[in-house]
């Protein structure tokens, strides 16, 4: 996934790009290899630490350097940024909106914005045939991992978020098929442990075993999808120029 996101970021060597959720700093660390200048925040004090340390330990100071940071509040300067990233970070955001307005304006105009992010059917809607148990279990999911944004992510709505705060040629692409081959491998994995557990009812006790389980259902009957959303903040418009210049954001 990191080779299609530094495609899809589509910048130069030593373009300036943001990690707004950065883990322990392996994708960053993998773009700043692939020619990039990467900031990289986490929300995790932990998290950042780690990967910071790992930077120092590479000796890739030079190209990339991880901090602690909040994507709702960033404390950068407006327009710095020649792209800006998330990995599955989103769907962690107690307010998908104010972060991606706060992406919005630590971007250069004419800057790209990817998303790797997970969106799903309303499952306060579910189609006919759809378990009740998986309905329950995804909720219980989004609960117990923190993840709210997923929660809000019904199909269409990060990419109408985009478009409020003023990203233009937003683009959505289904990566599901690339994620199912490890997807199906969590499943095998955590399946018979899951037996068990449902039948102790200590579900919400072991989230990540659950998720293995029941994420994989979800994928399989296409209810949760693995997405990639693209765009870009519109160039500054010159003086006479009639081209896409910044439209009035909403929201945020």
């Amino acid at each position: 996934m990191e080779d299609h996101l530094h495609e899809s970021l589509s910048l130069p060597p030593g373009a300036k790009v943001l990690d707004a959720g950065c883990g322990v700093g392996h994708v960053a660390l993998h773009l700043a290899q692939k020619g990039l200048h990467v900031q990289a925040i986490d929300i995790t004090p932990n998290h950042a630490m780690w990967a910071q340390q790992e930077i120092e330990r590479r000796g890739m100071q030079d190209t990339v350097h991880a901090q602690w940071g909040d994507y709702h509040s960033l404390d950068f300067a407006d327009g710095v940024f020649d792209g800006v990233y998330t990995m599955e970070t989103l769907v962690h955001s107690s307010d998908p909106s104010k972060a991606v307005s706060e992406i919005y304006r630590v971007l250069k105009p004419g800057g790209h914005v990817v998303f790797h992010e997970y969106d799903h059917i309303d499952i306060t809607k579910p189609p006919p045939g759809c378990p009740p148990s998986l309905v329950e279990a995804v909720a219980r999911i989004n609960t117990r991992s923190g993840m709210p944004g997923n929660q809000a992510f019904d199909r269409g709505v990060l990419h109408r978020i985009m478009e409020e705060q003023g990203f233009v040629d937003v683009a959505e692409r289904d990566l599901s098929d690339n994620m199912r081959p490890l997807m199906r491998l969590f499943y095998v994995v955590a399946y018979l442990p899951y037996l068990l557990i449902c039948l102790l009812g200590l579900q919400q006790w072991f989230v990540n075993t659950e998720g293995g389980v029941q994420g994989y259902r979800a994928l399989k009957r296409g209810y949760w999808r693995y997405m990639v959303f693209t765009a870009r903040k519109p160039a500054a418009r010159k003086e006479g120029d009639e081209g896409d210049g910044p439209r009035q954001r909403r929201g945020g």
